[in-house]
């Protein structure tokens, strides 16, 4: 995970990301134990439905869902990822109204908290498999900011 403020270019840390209500965990990518950890937060957030979503070059239509996902939105869940191969790109507002800048790769996990604008585009290599958990069926309702 790389996270830095995009207005300062400074660095940021988990703990710092978790000042502004992001959670991030490193966990092992390995099929044998992540299963775990995912049932963990599960437990203890009240997620109950888990999918799975890849992107890449092939993926139909992959520039129209990638200019849905990159205007600036929120959910009134919590958007959780976790990476199981490739990279993207979530900007989130901070507190401050500021945007963070948070690249993910093999192994992050990250909440992003209900109510929180933010973006998502992906690499240049345009690649993505991600585990996402949420506390109802499976959706994606954004409310795009005006």
């Amino acid at each position: 995970m790389n996270a830095k403020h995009l207005q300062t270019n400074l660095s940021l840390s988990a703990d710092q990301l978790a000042q502004h209500g992001v959670v991030y965990q490193y966990i092992t990518p390995d099929p044998q134990t992540y299963q775990t950890s995912l049932d963990h937060w599960k437990q203890q957030r009240n997620y109950i439905a888990q999918d799975q979503i890849t992107l890449t070059p092939n993926t139909p239509n992959l520039e129209t869902l990638l200019e849905k996902f990159s205007k600036e939105h929120l959910h009134t869940d919590d958007e959780v990822r976790y990476i199981l191969s490739g990279s993207g790109i979530f900007d989130i507002r901070s507190i401050q109204d500021e945007w963070i800048r948070l690249t993910v790769h093999a192994g992050d996990f990250i909440i992003v908290p209900a109510n929180m604008y933010h973006r998502f585009t992906l690499t240049d290599e345009k690649k993505i498999d991600a585990i996402r958990l949420f506390k109802e069926n499976p959706s994606w309702v954004p409310i795009y900011r005006t």
